[in-house]
């Protein structure tokens, strides 16, 4: 009959173990010098020779013919240990025998002198499961065992066993083995069974094993099916996506292409692959990135991606990358939970395409460190896009309605004049019927009224300067004017949006102590009253007031509210002014 190759090449001395030599080591010399403990307990994940160096250790306590600590596996003990015919050797699963009856029948029987061999061995694995009460019957004969009793408990648990119990034990802890220590492992026993094992599937065996020396024997045994071994037959028996699909699906998530990601996983659903292992092998992706982001020469990285492969993913930040991770991780667990496996992982590819829609912390990181990256900032597009209107229109050749002033006439006719602007809104408050005319032929021309350059009988209305696409078209006249009214006209838009709102308007309008100030994109309301500042702080009226303000201005805006002592009733005409010497020229319109 065949046996599995997990089975077939398990260890039969300690010297077989790989990967364990500082473990075998110790156990010899106890073995070698007579000085063995009545209890070991052996501690490590799964597939690292937990179960293989106690059964070693069973047969060479009871070898007639040990040589420094190896069993002989030739005289009768040996052979009757490994064949199962000495009952005085036992190995029990706790998963299944862990009731506390379970436990008291192994302790009537533990008292009894072993028939044929030195020891009666009880070899006790996945230990962790036993009951409280279990634990609490073995623990009697720890304390005070026979002489002719030794216990080996296993355990990949270790948090789970209680601490008298780990007290009374000589605790030994197995080290994940590394891939290397299996890559080479499984080179051994390729050349046994004469398979031709490719470098390339022998590395990849070797990282699907994770650790564990069994997975890599069992994967190899299910792949052993012809004599040659590749890459591509490890992929296609066991039903992983290629490197090459993983790294395109990887690139479409790094450039937020949310319908190429989806596309890539619907095309390796269909072709039968993996989606568990396939959230697997990019999370291994994503942590080799976050580590070749902190530390590109750290000895951390897998061996599955070049160090040219990682690299072309610089753009992705760490803090995007750990923000994946959480992602990955909480898909696996959905999957593991018998969720939809294909949904979740299509919801995964989404989220970790669009950080938008994550609400955890590292994924806001994620998406402020990406604003800051960025060559823009929120508001950025609309600042520069009005700065540039008021630029152009400003300085565009202005038309003026006059016929009967030959001063005017010559200005209209001047090319690219400059408009000096004023020093003070002050300065423009006290003399609204000046102002700077612009230089034609590097000679200064002198200020003139509006009167005198627009004339009331040839123009019904006086024109204004207009900032928008439609019109760019302006007066000179009424510059003053466009500057007191858009200054002041935000305020007065905000609160005639509000009218309706009665309580909120009564608020805003009759409290003289209100002030209202724009400084980049925040808008800040001032009040002096402590009660009225407890008002607008609640979030019916904060909300109302933040949804007129952005609808006047045009834009998204912060809204803020402050208190300040020692308020001085101001005004409308010192309200303006600062308002004017806050915001200069500015259309809000």
């Amino acid at each position: 009959m065949y046996q599995a190759l997990y089975r077939k090449y398990r260890p039969r001395y300690f010297g077989d173990v790989t990967g364990q030599e500082h473990i075998t080591s110790t156990l010899c010399r106890q073995v070698a010098s007579g000085r063995l403990s009545h209890a070991y307990l052996f501690v490590g994940t799964r597939g690292t020779g937990k179960t293989t160096c106690a059964k070693i250790l069973a047969r060479a306590v009871n070898c007639l013919n040990h040589e420094d600590g190896e069993p002989c596996n030739k005289c009768s003990s040996c052979k009757g240990i490994e064949s199962g015919s000495i009952l005085d050797v036992l190995e029990l699963e706790a998963a299944s025998n862990n009731r506390v009856d379970d436990i008291r029948a192994l302790l009537d029987e533990a008292v009894y002198s072993p028939a044929s061999v030195k020891k009666r061995v009880y070899i006790v694995d996945e230990v962790h499961m036993l009951s409280t009460t279990a634990f609490n019957a073995l623990l009697q004969i720890l304390e005070e065992p026979p002489e002719h009793l030794l216990f080996i408990l296993a355990t990949t648990e270790l948090n789970k066993v209680p601490s008298t119990i780990l007290s009374r034990c000589q605790r030994f802890s197995f080290r994940r083995l590394s891939p290397a220590t299996i890559a080479s492992r499984l080179s051994y026993v390729a050349d046994k069974e004469s398979i031709s094992l490719s470098l390339e599937a022998k590395e990849k065996l070797a990282a699907l094993a994770d650790g564990s020396m069994r997975d890599g024997l069992s994967l190899l045994d299910q792949c052993a099916t012809d004599s040659d071994i590749d890459l591509q037959r490890v992929l296609d028996t066991i039903g992983l996506a290629g490197q090459a699909e993983l790294l395109q699906l990887a690139e479409a998530v790094a450039n937020r292409g949310t319908v190429a990601a989806l596309l890539i996983l619907d095309q390796l659903y269909d072709d039968g692959k993996d989606i568990t292992a396939l959230l697997r092998e990019l999370a291994s992706l994503y942590r080799d990135l976050l580590i070749f982001e902190l530390a590109p020469d750290s000895p951390l990285l897998s061996s599955s991606y070049s160090r040219s492969e990682l690299s072309s993913f610089s753009k992705m930040k760490s803090e995007r990358l750990f923000s994946g991770l959480e992602v990955l991780r909480e898909a696996s667990l959905g999957i593991v939970h018998g969720g939809s496996v294909r949904l979740a992982a299509e919801m995964c590819l989404i989220r970790l395409c669009d950080e938008r829609l994550l609400d955890d912390t590292s994924a806001l990181l994620a998406r402020i460190v990406r604003l800051e990256s960025s060559d823009r900032v929120p508001g950025a597009a609309y600042i520069e896009h009005a700065t540039t209107e008021v630029a152009s229109n400003t300085t565009s050749v202005p038309k003026v309605h006059s016929q009967t002033d030959t001063k005017a006439t010559s200005v209209a006719k001047t090319e690219e004049p400059e408009w000096p602007e004023p020093e003070t809104a002050a300065e423009i408050h006290e003399k609204p019927e000046e102002i700077n005319a612009p230089e034609v032929n590097t000679e200064p021309v002198a200020k003139a009224k509006p009167t005198d350059i627009a004339d009331p009988e040839t123009s019904a209305e006086p024109s204004t300067i207009d900032v928008s696409e439609e019109h760019t078209e302006a007066s000179i006249g009424t510059t003053t004017q466009t500057v007191s009214n858009a200054a002041n006209d935000y305020w007065a838009k905000i609160l005639d949006i509000l009218k309706d709102e009665v309580a909120v308007y009564a608020l805003l309008s009759d409290s003289s102590d209100i002030t209202a100030e724009l400084i980049d994109n925040a808008l800040i309301i001032r009040a002096g009253n402590p009660f009225a500042v407890q008002q607008i702080e609640s979030k019916m009226f904060f909300d109302l007031i933040k949804d007129a303000a952005c609808n006047v201005l045009g834009r998204e805006i912060l809204l803020r509210v402050e208190s300040f002592e020692g308020v001085v009733t101001q005004s409308k005409h010192d309200k303006l002014e600062k308002l004017v010497d806050t915001f200069g020229i500015v259309n809000f319109e």
